[in-house]
């Protein structure tokens, strides 16, 4: 769809080698390159934040669908993001100071009965010198002096091991684990923000493709921008003249509404000739053209006029 503003364009170009040394006025008229704004995704339309004919700013909001599916999934991808960290925190650390107290109560146990063992081997040792004992209370005596300090070795074992943290490998996948819920949390976030979409250009609002309530099918059109710069002049140069023209060349452009001469470059000339387009917007019929123009009355006001309704409209 191409907007085509009618205009009367005047392209001056020189004539050399010719013996009357006069511009050539070419017709044309101007056309537009239109910015069709669409969200990725699927969705009711919710708002509609501009009207047509109204001039925006880039990064204006334009529209917002319908968000709830994407909210969830951000709230969902958010707390698996704080489970992750909660996890690989809880790898990095030791024990907790109950579990060690545990532990610790447990190695002096161990300590105390490894103390009673050692008295009770000694005191047996003399009275086994003295015949009061028999040798297989003495070697009874030793083994458990034995089995007490290997208990206070393990006990000292699970200490120190309990003040660690996990190991590295469980660490790394903990880690990764993180990694994965924070790009998760990004593209909810992403897919979020595609269901509001703002102007990625300056310029006006030339039309509003759907109203609030309707369904937007994913990578449809809702907003139709027309930037300024995406505005051009066209106009048809006769065979025998293309050669005086090149890009980058500078032409000047009228129009009926002009009280200047608006300066312009070529930008593009076609290299394949065409047969001259049906319609011409000479001065001999460019006065049967019309142009919509739309006026809104108060809404208090709308209510006295019908559809179909002759009017007669005065400036």
């Amino acid at each position: 769809m191409k907007l085509m503003l009618t205009g009367l364009l005047i392209a001056t170009a020189g004539m050399t080698g010719c013996s009357r040394d006069a511009a050539q006025t070419y017709q044309g008229y101007a056309e537009g390159e239109f910015v069709r704004v669409a969200a990725p995704y699927a969705g009711s339309l919710t708002t509609l934040a501009v009207q047509r004919g109204a001039q925006i700013e880039a990064g204006a909001p334009l529209f917002a669908l319908e968000q709830d599916n994407e909210k969830a999934a951000r709230d969902e991808a958010m707390q698996g993001l704080k489970r992750a960290e909660a996890q690989w925190e809880n790898l990095k650390k030791g024990k907790r100071p109950v579990e060690l107290d545990v532990v610790i109560a447990q190695r002096e146990q161990a300590r105390a009965a490894l103390k009673l063992s050692q008295a009770d081997l000694s005191r047996d040792e003399k009275l086994a010198k003295d015949g009061f004992i028999s040798s297989q209370k003495l070697d009874s005596d030793r083994t458990a002096l034995e089995r007490d300090r290997q208990r206070l070795r393990e006990l000292e074992s699970q200490l120190a091991s309990a003040k660690l943290s996990a190991r590295v490998d469980e660490v790394r996948a903990a880690e990764a684990q993180v990694a994965v819920a924070r790009a998760t949390l990004a593209r909810a976030d992403w897919s979020l923000a595609q269901k509001s979409v703002k102007a990625p250009v300056a310029g006006l609002v030339q039309d509003t493709l759907y109203v609030p309530g309707e369904w937007v099918p994913a990578g449809n059109p809702v907003i139709s921008l027309l930037p300024p710069q995406n505005i051009k002049v066209r106009f048809f140069v006769p065979e025998a003249r293309v050669n005086a023209l090149k890009a980058g060349q500078s032409v000047t452009v009228s129009c009926d509404g002009c009280t200047v001469p608006i300066p312009a470059t070529i930008s593009y000339i076609a290299p394949q000739a065409e047969y001259t387009p049906p319609v011409i917007y000479s001065k001999e019929n460019r006065s049967k053209l019309v142009f919509l123009v739309e006026a809104r009355p108060a809404p208090a006001d709308a209510t006295k006029l019908r559809p179909g309704q002759p009017l007669d409209i005065r400036p």
